[in-house]
C-alpha cells in the first residue's frame, strides 16, 4: 500500500481508491437522497474491477481544480484510434463504524471506493480525444479521473474539488434559523473535520460521513442588532485550528460569512414538547408460533402503547418483561442488563392478548420486551425510547436566576449518552444520561444582556476510536439530524428572555 500523505487519495497495488465497486448511471450529485448514503441516485450493482494501470498516452484536465459544478474538459493523446473510452470520476462512500452487541461502541468511520462514469469519448484518427463533464457535488479535495476502455484502466488525472460554504438567509431578526451549507467536505483525516464559530465563539462540528461531502446545519441568529461573523474552520483535534496558514496542510481554506441581526420580533423555536421525534409504528410479525409486538417501534417516555400477543395456548398466563441497561462507564463497575416485570396478560380462547401500556421512564435506545410462559421466554420484540424534553424555561427569566431543563430518554451508547449544550451559539458543555437511566436535569443561570437568548442541545459522540489525528468527541454535532452515527436523535432548541 502506498499512502500519499498530502492527498485525499491513496493507491493500492498501483490503483487509486475509487476505482472499483459502484457504477452510478446518472449525472446528479454523488451525495444520494435514496439508497446508501453518498451513493448517487440511479446507482447500479458493483462494477467490474478495472485491471491495474498500464499507462497509455497522456491526459490533462482543464481546469484541474474547482468547486462543484465547474465545467471540466479532459483531453488525451496517444490512444488507439477508434477506441471507445469511459471517463470515470473516482470517489468514496462513507459510513460510521459501530461495534458491540447493541452497537454501543464507536469505532470511527469507514470509506469504500465508488466509481462513476461522467463522460465518454471516441479516440480520433490522430490518437486524440476530448470530453467534458461537470465536477459533481461530492467529498472535497483530490479525486482521480480515470480513462478506461472496458475493464482496462488506461490513464488518470487528478481533480481537486474545492470546498465551499454558504449561509441562508444573510439577515433576519433574533432567532432566525441560519442554514449553513458546506459542500466539498473532505473524507481524509486532515480534511473531514470542519468547525463553526459565531462571533469567535466555538459552536460545533460539521460532518458529512454519510451525506457524501455535503454538510447542512442550522443555528439561530443571536446577539445584538448588527453584523455577526460566522466562520467555518478546519480542526481535527476537537476545536478550530487558528493558524492554518502555518500548518502542514495550509491548503485548507477558512470561510468567513456575515449575518446581520435586524430589528423585529424574535423567531422562536417550537414548543419544547413538540420537538421529540415522532413515534414510529411497528410492523406486525409474520410466521407461526408465539409472537409479541408493540404498536410502536419507537416513542418517548410516557407515550401510551398497546402490546399485542398471538400464538399462545388458550388461557395461558403470559408475563411480559422489560430489559434495560444499568450502570455507567466511569464508576469502575461497568454496566449490565437488567430485566424487570412490565405487565401480565392472559391469552384469550384464540391465543391472543392485547394490553394497554405506557413506555417506561428509562434509558434511550432499544429495549427488549419478552413474553414469558412459565419459566421460559417464548417470544420477544424491541421498542426504542427516543429523547424528549419534559420541561424547560422558555419564557422569561431575570439575570442570574436558575434555568432548569429536564430531559428524559437520553441513551447509553457511546453515540447517544450525551447532549452538548450551546448557549447563544457558544458551546458550554455536555450532559450525560447513562448513570441516571436517561433522566437529565440541567441547571443553568440566566446570563447575558436583557433580551432573548437561545439554547440548543445537540447530540455528539462521547468517546470511542477514530482515525489517527481525528478527535471529534464531546462536542456539538451540528449535522446530527442527517449524519449522526447509530441512533437517530433529535436536536432540541429553546429560547427565553432575560427581563432585567
Amino acid at each position: 500500500m502506498i499512502v500519499h500523505r498530502g492527498d485525499a487519495s491513496f493507491a493500492v497495488a498501483g490503483m487509486v481508491v475509487g476505482a472499483v465497486l459502484v457504477l452510478a448511471a446518472t449525472n446528479g450529485p454523488l451525495s444520494g437522497a435514496a439508497g446508501s448514503p453518498g451513493e448517487s441516485p440511479g446507482a447500479v450493482a458493483a462494477a467490474p474491477d478495472p485491471s491495474p494501470i498500464t499507462y497509455v498516452g497522456e491526459v490533462k484536465l482543464t481546469p484541474s481544480r474547482g468547486e462543484a459544478g465547474t465545467a471540466v474538459t479532459i483531453r488525451g493523446s496517444g490512444f488507439e484510434p477508434g477506441s471507445r473510452l469511459a471517463i470515470v470520476w473516482n470517489t468514496v462512500r462513507g459510513s460510521w463504524k459501530l461495534e458491540g452487541t447493541a452497537n454501543e461502541e464507536f469505532r470511527g468511520r469507514a470509506f469504500e471506493p465508488v466509481r462513476r462514469p461522467v463522460a465518454s469519448a471516441v479516440v480520433n484518427g490522430d490518437r486524440t480525444f476530448s470530453a467534458s463533464f461537470e465536477a459533481p457535488i461530492d467529498f472535497g479535495f483530490s479525486h482521480d479521473v480515470t480513462v478506461e476502455r472496458g475493464d482496462v484502466l488506461l490513464n488518470k488525472a487528478a481533480f481537486r474539488l474545492e470546498p465551499r460554504v454558504s449561509i441562508s438567509p444573510t439577515a433576519g431578526s433574533l432567532g432566525t434559523p441560519i442554514t449553513i451549507t458546506m459542500e466539498g467536505v473532505g473524507w481524509g483525516n486532515l480534511e473531514n473535520s470542519w468547525l463553526v464559530t459565531y462571533d469567535n465563539q466555538f459552536t460545533g462540528l460539521l460532518s458529512s460521513v454519510t451525506t457524501g461531502g455535503t454538510a447542512v446545519a442550522e443555528i439561530p441568529a443571536t446577539g445584538q442588532v448588527g453584523k455577526h461573523r460566522i466562520r467555518v474552520v478546519h480542526g481535527s483535534f476537537t476545536v478550530p485550528y487558528l493558524n492554518m496558514e502555518q500548518s502542514p496542510r495550509p491548503d485548507r481554506p477558512t470561510f468567513n460569512l456575515d449575518f446581520e441581526v435586524t430589528d423585529g420580533a424574535p423567531v422562536l423555536p417550537p414548543a419544547a414538547d413538540l420537538q421529540a421525534l415522532p413515534a414510529q409504528p411497528a410492523p406486525v410479525p409474520s410466521g407461526q408460533g408465539p409472537a409479541i409486538w408493540a404498536a410502536l417501534a419507537s416513542g418517548t417516555v410516557g407515550t401510551p402503547v398497546t402490546v399485542f400477543g398471538r400464538g399462545f395456548a388458550a388461557g395461558a398466563d403470559v408475563s411480559v418483561t422489560w430489559s434495560s441497561v444499568i450502570g455507567n462507564r466511569v464508576g469502575g463497575n461497568g454496566w449490565d442488563e437488567s430485566t424487570t416485570a412490565a405487565f401480565d396478560a392472559t391469552a384469550g380462547a384464540d391465543g391472543t392478548f392485547e394490553s394497554a401500556w405506557v413506555i417506561p421512564d428509562d434509558l434511550g435506545g432499544p429495549h427488549r420486551l419478552s413474553a414469558v410462559v412459565g419459566e421460559a421466554a417464548v417470544a420477544e420484540t424491541s421498542l426504542t425510547i427516543t429523547p424528549s424534553i419534559v420541561s424547560a424555561v422558555t419564557t422569561t427569566a431575570s439575570h442570574g436566576s436558575e434555568i432548569l431543563i429536564h430531559l428524559k430518554g437520553v441513551g447509553w451508547t457511546e453515540t447517544a449518552n450525551i447532549y452538548n449544550l450551546v448557549y447563544d451559539n457558544g458551546f458550554l458543555g455536555y450532559v450525560c444520561g447513562f448513570n441516571s437511566q436517561g433522566d437529565v436535569l440541567i441547571h443553568l443561570p440566566a446570563a447575558g444582556s436583557v433580551g432573548w437568548h437561545f439554547i440548543d442541545l445537540y447530540p455528539g459522540i462521547y468517546k470511542g476510536e477514530d482515525a489517527p489525528g481525528v478527535q471529534n468527541f464531546r462536542i456539538p454535532q451540528l449535522t446530527a439530524e442527517a449524519d449522526h452515527p447509530g441512533e437517530r436523535l433529535p436536536v432540541f432548541r429553546l429560547a427565553f428572555e432575560v427581563t432585567e
